[in-house]
């Protein structure tokens, strides 16, 4: 009844939610169809003003000249400085502005000399509204000797008019960008140097990276202003292809967090406002102080998460400075806190040169110590304390969730036992009466991770097992190495019943669990399909490089590249030691977490001679052309010679 209440309030909420985006969205259908009932005689007078595509003159409404595809380019033909609108018909914001744009129109015209003012209606000029990546309404740009300069200010008239005689100047020339350029010339000196710097290596034709650029470069001007500055760089990972390939570049944009030259993984948001705060918070210390017991207590009682507290004389303690090395370097795996208190030394049982590792009562066991101490001596390393962190993360059975996954959850093979997990007041004794029994289990299998998950976060897992429709309150499910998984018959849960299974997997009784279509009675054809049962025969084959397409049957650019795909097979059929191969994704299991598909079509090589390490395709023309230079550049297998079809 809980579930069902719970799942109605969330349909409820996304309702709620689906209807604020809607009224705020644009581009609603309802505002569309209201602008062409209320305004269809000012929309027939501005398409006349649009006229015929193929016509180079410039018409003008209310002081404002409009643009079209055909007209654009001759009028721009040596103007310094000209101010340009991109709207849409049955945009509310457009409308709002008009005549205030209007104004800016009349003033702008009788400034000496006078500077142009004009709109595009960005629903018909589909080109220049491309070629100047609009992706909203209005979107206001002046374009000064050609080139576009953003304008982002207030839309208003004194504003606005500012600006563009600013630009319209004879002196004035474009600010130099806060984004840092590097090169193989200059990307070690200034890396090395940085306390903190985000590196973002983009490719010039990448679609994602020129959407990035503008939120990027945003937040560094914002963030070279702050006090100490925090740098961003970008490297264009195509021509310094030595710098790409050193920090394992695979695709872009990649962004990395690099401290004193050691590179992280930056994880946070790719949007101006979200980028510098991100930043801001990252470039603060890794570890927080904590001076009253009250603190840790709550976090221990009400946490769901490891508590780790460094316990020093001061902030001049030499394991303190170990510890901030130690932590800052895994700060977005863990919660890092500190204290000078010895009242909260006493509450974790700890001395000045400890470390304490905690987990919240809801953790706790008999089967565990209360906590974990380490020592740090002279002789301690960095990563000694961080082998640590990592050994003591989570507790003999866990509460794996979406949020703590990959941080916590990533090692296999990983024991999961599914029900309605709920550690609220009201449900507490119940998740705890269930999770002891898989206690009773894990502590006699130390080699293996377990943990509880509730069973509507992991709905698509238990799926994926087989276990939607089991019929039982409880379901075993584990997740071994290289994307194989394993289901639990249902039956009645008991430890007697858990220790059976997780026996049976370790001694290799167990089948795993794949989804698949059927197995192809002829797959003699120049592509070979595969399918989730002869994944392991076709594209494990040591013998043979492999090219694999994963596709879904609904996606446009599959099925645009189908012809190409299937030319490239018919082009390399000879290759007795090269398959040409596809897999329907959507109704198939990938069974090897190395082959992740995050997009359709997602394109890997496996090579004969690493089949764990694929090389994926990207960045290459999707054409017979595009594969076979890839293939020649990266086959193991591929004969000197070779009759071209």
């Amino acid at each position: 009844m809980k579930k069902k209440v719970a799942l109605l309030l969330l349909l409820l909420g996304v309702a709620h939610f689906a209807t604020l985006s809607r009224c705020e969205e644009d581009v609603a259908e309802e505002e569309k169809k209201d602008a062409e009932e209320e305004d269809s005689d000012d929309e027939y007078e501005e398409e006349e003003g649009q006229g015929d595509e193929g016509s180079t003159e410039v018409k003008e409404e209310n002081g404002v000249l409009i643009f079209t595809n055909s007209n654009y380019d001759p009028f721009m033909e040596g103007k310094d400085t000209v101010l340009v609108e991109f709207y849409a018909p049955w945009c509310g914001h457009c409308k709002q502005f008009a005549p205030e744009y209007e104004k800016i129109a009349q003033t702008l015209k009788e400034n000496d000399p006078p500077i142009p003012v004009a709109k595009v209606d960005a629903t018909v000029a589909k080109e220049i509204a491309g070629r100047f990546e609009v992706t909203g309404y209005p979107t206001i740009k002046i374009i000064k000797n050609g080139q576009p300069v953003d304008y982002d200010g207030p839309r208003t008239e004194k504003a606005i008019v500012e600006r563009v005689k600013e630009v319209a100047h004879p002196d004035w020339k474009p600010p130099p960008e806060a984004t840092l350029v590097l090169t193989k010339d200059n990307f070690d000196e200034t890396v090395n140097d940085a306390d903190i710097i985000l590196v973002e290596f983009y490719a010039p034709w990448c679609g994602h990276c020129k959407s990035l650029a503008p939120e990027y470069e945003k937040a560094a001007k914002e963030l070279s202003l702050r006090s100490p500055p925090i740098p961003l760089a970008k490297v264009d990972g195509t021509a310094e292809n030595e710098l790409a390939s050193r920090f394992e570049v695979t695709g872009f944009p990649s962004i990395k967090i690099f401290r004193k030259g050691k590179a992280f993984e930056y994880n946070g948001p790719r949007e101006h406002r979200g980028i510098v705060d991100y930043m801001v918070a990252q470039a603060g210390p890794p570890s927080k102080q904590v001076q009253a017991v009250k603190q840790v207590q709550e976090l221990i009682k009400d946490g769901d998460d490891a508590v780790i507290v460094g316990v020093f004389s001061s902030d001049e303690d030499a394991a303190y400075a170990l510890y901030t090395e130690a932590s800052n370097t895994l700060r977005e795996d863990f919660t890092f806190l500190h204290t000078f208190s010895s009242e909260v030394a006493k509450l974790l049982k700890a001395s000045p040169g400890q470390i304490v590792l905690v987990q919240p009562e809801r953790f706790a066991s008999k089967y565990e110590p209360a906590s974990h101490i380490l020592k740090v001596k002279d002789s301690t390393l960095v990563s000694e304390v961080q082998e640590f962190f990592k050994k003591h993360a989570i507790p003999l059975v866990g509460h794996r969730k979406p949020s703590n996954d990959a941080k916590r959850y990533s090692k296999r093979p990983l024991v999961v036992v599914y029900y309605g997990v709920d550690f609220s007041f009201d449900y507490k004794k119940a998740t705890q009466f269930w999770r002891s029994k898989v206690l009773e289990v894990a502590k006699d299998f130390p080699e293996y991770t377990f943990a509880i998950g509730d069973e509507e976060d992991y709905a698509d897992e238990l799926k994926g097992l087989g276990l939607s429709d089991s019929g039982e309150d409880i379901n075993v499910g584990i997740l071994a190495e290289g994307g194989k998984k394993f289901a639990m018959e249902p039956e009645e849960f008991d430890a007697d019943v858990l220790r059976e299974f997780v026996k049976a997997f370790k001694k290799g009784k167990l089948n795993p669990i794949i989804k698949s279509a059927p197995v192809p009675k002829n797959n003699k054809g120049p592509v070979k399909v595969v399918v989730g049962k002869t994944f392991d025969d076709i594209v494990m084959d040591k013998e043979k490089d492999v090219l694999i397409e994963f596709y879904a049957p609904w996606c446009g650019h599959c099925k645009k590249l189908e012809p190409e795909y299937l030319a490239l097979g018919k082009k390399y059929k000879g290759e007795k030691n090269l398959v040409i191969a596809k897999m329907d994704a959507t109704a198939n299991d990938v069974p090897n977490e190395h082959y992740a598909t995050e997009g359709f079509p997602t394109i890997y090589l496996a090579p004969s001679n690493n089949k764990q390490n694929p090389i994926k395709f990207e960045g290459g023309d999707r054409t017979v052309e595009g594969f076979s230079k890839f293939l020649e550049k990266h086959s193991t297998k591929l004969s000197q010679k070779r009759e071209e079809l």
